[in-house]
């Protein structure tokens, strides 16, 4: 292509290169009419439509921000021309095709299929023009490739929004149905730009079927001059049903509906307004028209026509599509080789070394009647993949909690699962392995057994079992998939993320994802200020109505906290849904399921590796105390009486503003926790579990418990305190049958109240009134085996806080520093008392980090009114982030100072490491810390074993 850059130079030689393939089009300026007839003349044969030169100059010159022709023309210095003149476009685009053929010849690029690749592979997709399409399922086939194509939208081409890429489109097409969409989609937009017919033709021929929409939905484009009058929009109407008669393509009327009633419509006003929409108020009528609606708003066509595109074509489409599901029917757990095997003979292995062989009847039972239900149902996969995560764990020197009712099963103990063991009260000698489990106390719990020798070998006996039925976790015919929750220290959560993908391999482990809507505070916020600018005055009632109308509507995504979801490895996740990364961050490493795992729960496999501070405390506290947690008693007195009493750590309630002394342990610190400890005065392991229970359920405590315990009616032992205690009562205590007894526990536990019959029997057995009463109250009841985790954790740190208490308050702000404050602490126990009562002061109107910060401080204050002290941050000795012990008192990390952040403190930690500060001049040098980071440092005396320079004075 060389010579004077005329068109009658360039035309021919351009068919000849390309070989009459392609047709260059730039805006369209090349009519296609116009390239057969230049090649008829030239001799040259035309065969297919366009090589898009506006892609081309994406890639050929990636620094321009524009590349229409006059820019290109600029660009290139070739001079001006009548721009929009077909003739002198398209005379201009010629030469700047010779530059940029040019260019490509460089790069070796000499063929039309090289051209394409680049175009297509090379060029950033981000920056191409977006269109509207609608994609409609036909099959499952077409399921999946629609989930592909969502996926790679988020997860590739996210730009703002998620794109797809329409060669993508094109090949994952099968089982598709495309729609031309509305105004924003190419077909519609190429008809607004009077593009020639040809190219139109080409643009229709893409679809499946070709969309017309009310006069109202494009009634913008009025406004804002694109188009004269409501009859130009009718016009454009009829173009495209002229388009798809010439194309034999099917035209279906849509109106392309946001709301249902038109009066809907103020809720998305105030939700475009709330989220800063310009146009906002624009008058859209997108509201969900019946047929009669629809047949009038197309009436211009002619009844039958009009008949045609609102009904007979929407159902020819419709029948198109076949019984699709999203979420396949069924349960796709993924598999492990020899899993069933494995369960059963670890199960057996721990159940002989804690119980004997044989095994006790009672234990034998147990074990074979829950294995049999979850080998049975397929689940044995599941107790393996937890075994796994908890071994990797502790292999590391982290203990894992569980939650939920996982503890319900004794398999999930005798696998290594949980602590919290499900049978019955009993006594077992660990030499011996003589067991007893005859209760003669009717203790509701092992660890409230007297203390008792082994009648066998003379031994002490260990004492456990809480009586949780099996039931609240498998259901009652063991086949209700199972919730395994378990809580991980953060410091090796996301190991045991990354070890799933080990176990699974890499595609087959994805983070549950989760969807934000918005909150009934927000939506009020939003409609408040909408009214406000628009000057409206409305009453209460008309608030709350705009409020309702707006709250639930999606507003982000995110990530489960610690769900996992496993893909089998016979399947792809696009089986299921498809993906995307958390709240559309594009630079997330994290990759989501594009679904709420609420709709795939029954479907395939979650893990909930949860982070918790409580593992992370005991791995502080068995280094600090060279202990194991494992050791703690559950049976010591003292720490029994912690709950009710501030004796035990030798202090007053008026020096720690408590009657307990349970500051700092989990779920039993709260002012209203304490509050029920003190009302209840609990004495035994059974009465902390029903307080956990009572403090966690919905209208189960206020209101109802704690008036039957103020009346007198009944104990703390008798009230209804987790859902596991409706079961066995009914079953024990009244003689109900087993399977009413379960159906009765699950209604009252999920908030559905009594039904006649269930009330009906209950009376008939004596089952007192209060207690019926008590049943119909609740709203959600806690499951005995979460509350018995929480308790034993409880009972655990308080063991500590009274026999290692600077190992105990060390622990604790290392793993849950929220809210403590260098600055203050190391004004000793005045600065520390004055905030508290400053912050106290100020009751409801404390904020939230002030409330948390006088949580940090009340447990500062009590460790300072046992006599302990809390040393001042060192650049010698502190620790970046852990309160280290230190000669009976505990030394404050860097991070522990307002203004010193997690990675600074990590910076001035590794500096001090490499031997090579000996200034703070060095320090600042070697770090990379901030001014300001080290003016808090000198200020509070941290940097005082340091010089300022490394300058030598004289003087």
């Amino acid at each position: 292509m060389k010579g004077a850059p005329t068109i009658d130079k360039i035309l021919p030689e351009f068919l000849e290169y390309c070989g009459g393939r392609m047709l260059v089009a730039h805006n369209a300026v090349f009519d296609t009419g116009f390239i057969r007839a230049a090649a008829e003349q030239t001799g040259v044969p035309f065969n297919n439509p366009y090589l898009d030169t506006v892609a081309l100059s994406r890639y050929v010159n990636p620094t321009l921000s524009s590349h229409k022709l006059d820019v290109l023309a600029k660009h290139y210095g070739l001079g001006d021309f009548n721009h929009h003149r077909a003739c002198d476009d398209a005379e201009m685009l010629a030469m700047i095709f010779d530059k940029m053929v040019a260019r490509l010849d460089e790069e070796g690029i000499h063929d039309v299929a090289r051209m394409n690749y680049v175009m297509s592979e090379k060029t950033d997709p981000l920056k191409l023009k977006t269109y509207h399409q609608i994609i409609l399922v036909k099959n499952q086939t077409g399921l999946k490739n629609l989930y592909k194509l969502v996926s790679d939208s988020y997860l590739k081409y996210f730009r703002r929004y998620p794109r797809i890429l329409k060669t993508k489109l094109s090949e994952a097409r099968e089982g598709l149905i495309i729609g031309s969409a509305c105004e924003s989609g190419e077909l519609f937009r190429a008809v607004l730009d009077n593009k020639p017919d040809s190219e139109i033709d080409e643009i229709a021929g893409y679809y499946d079927y070709i969309e017309i929409q009310p006069i109202s939905n494009n009634s913008f484009l009025i406004k804002e001059g694109t188009v004269a009058d409501e009859e130009s929009l009718r016009g454009i109407n009829k173009k495209l049903v002229e388009i798809a008669d010439r194309n034999g393509i099917p035209v279906v009327a849509t109106c392309d509906a946001h709301y249902i009633e038109p009066d809907d419509e103020i809720f998305r006003r105030i939700l475009l307004a709330g989220l800063k929409y310009k146009d906002a108020d624009r008058y859209t009528r997108l509201f969900f028209r019946t047929t009669e609606e629809m047949l009038e708003e197309f009436s211009y066509f002619g009844e039958k026509r009009a008949y045609e595109f609102v009904v007979t074509n929407p159902r020819k489409i419709a029948s198109m599509i076949e019984n699709v599901r999203p979420i396949p029917k069924g349960t796709y757990n993924p598999h492990i080789e020899g899993a069933e095997k494995e369960l059963t003979e670890s199960c057996y292995e721990l159940a002989h070394k804690l119980y004997g062989d044989p095994l006790p009847q009672i234990v034998a039972e147990r074990l074979e009647k829950e294995l049999k239900s979850i080998i049975t149902c397929g689940f044995a996969v599941m107790y393996i993949i937890a075994r796994k995560l908890v071994q990797n764990s502790q292999s590391k020197g982290y203990q894992v909690g569980s939650r939920g009712s996982v503890g319900s099963s004794f398999v999930a103990t005798m696998s290594g699962i949980t602590l919290v063991n499900p049978l019955p009260p009993h006594y077992r000698c660990p030499s011996c392995k003589h067991t007893d489990f005859s209760n003669p106390t009717g203790a509701k719990s092992g660890f409230d057994l007297p203390e008792m020798n082994c009648p066998e070998c003379g031994a002490p006996m260990v004492r456990d079992g809480h009586d949780i039925p099996f039931e609240t976790f498998l259901g009652f015919n063991g086949d209700k998939t199972p919730d395994i929750d378990l809580n991980f220290s953060g410091d090796v959560q996301s190991d045991a993320h990354k070890y799933t993908e080990v176990l699974f391999g890499e595609g087959h482990a994805f983070r549950a994802g989760t969807i934000g809507s918005l909150a009934d505070k927000t939506a009020y916020g939003f409609a408040v200020k909408y009214l406000e600018d628009k000057g409206i005055m409305v009453n209460r009632a008309e608030i709350d109505r705009l409020v309702k109308g707006c709250v639930g509507v999606k507003r982000t995504t995110g990530q489960h906290p610690g769900g996992i979801i496993v893909v089998p490895d016979n399947f792809e996740v696009y089986d299921f849904c498809p993906v995307q990364h958390p709240a559309d961050d594009a630079e997330s490493s994290v990759i989501t399921t594009h679904f709420e795992f609420k709709y795939l729960h029954d479907t395939i496999l979650k893990l909930d590796i949860l982070g918790h501070d409580i593992p992370t405390k005991y791995k502080r506290l068995e280094e600090y105390s060279d202990t194991s947690i494992l050791d703690v008693p559950m049976t010591d007195p003292a720490v029994y009486k912690l709950f009710t009493s501030t004796e035990p750590i030798g202090v007053t309630p008026q020096q720690i503003n408590s009657e307990t002394g349970t500051l700092g342990l989990p779920e039993m610190g709260t002012r209203f926790i304490r509050g029920v400890l003190i009302q209840s005065q609990p004495n035994c392991f059974a009465d902390l579990l029903q307080i956990s229970g009572l403090t966690h359920g919905t209208q189960v405590w206020i209101g109802n418990s704690d008036e039957l315990i103020k009346s007198g009616t009944c104990t703390i032992k008798d009230v209804i305190g987790c859902r596991d205690d409706i079961m066995l009562t009914l079953i024990h205590d009244y003689g109900l049958e087993k399977l009413t007894s379960f159906k009765i526990m699950e209604d009252v536990r999920k908030g559905r109240g009594l039904t006649e019959e269930y009330e009906s029997v209950m009376r008939e057995h004596g089952v007192p009134d209060w207690y019926i009463d008590s049943c119909k109250k609740i709203k959600y009841l806690f499951p005995k085996a979460h509350a018995a985790a929480y308790v034993m954790d409880a009972l655990r740190l308080g063991w500590y806080k009274i026999y290692y208490p600077v190992a105990f308050y060390a622990a604790y702000f290392t793993a849950a520093p929220d809210g403590f404050n260098g600055l203050i602490v190391s004004g000793g126990l005045p600065a520390v008392s004055a905030e508290i009562q400053r912050i106290s002061k100020l009751g409801k109107d404390a904020s939230a980090k002030e409330n948390e910060t006088l949580d940090a401080l009340s447990l500062v204050n009590e460790c300072m009114m046992r006599g302990y002290r809390f040393l001042p941050v060192d650049y010698r000795k502190s620790d970046a982030h852990r309160f280290l012990p230190e000669n009976g008192s505990i030394r404050m990390p860097f991070d522990s100072l307002p203004g010193v952040g997690s990675s600074a403190a990590d910076s001035i930690a590794k500096a001090r490491e490499s031997g090579n500060v000996f200034s703070i001049e060095d320090l600042r040098t070697e770090a990379g810390v901030s001014k300001t980071v080290l003016e808090v440092l000198e200020d509070c005396g941290a940097l005082s074993s340091l010089p300022k320079t490394d300058q030598i004075s004289l003087f």
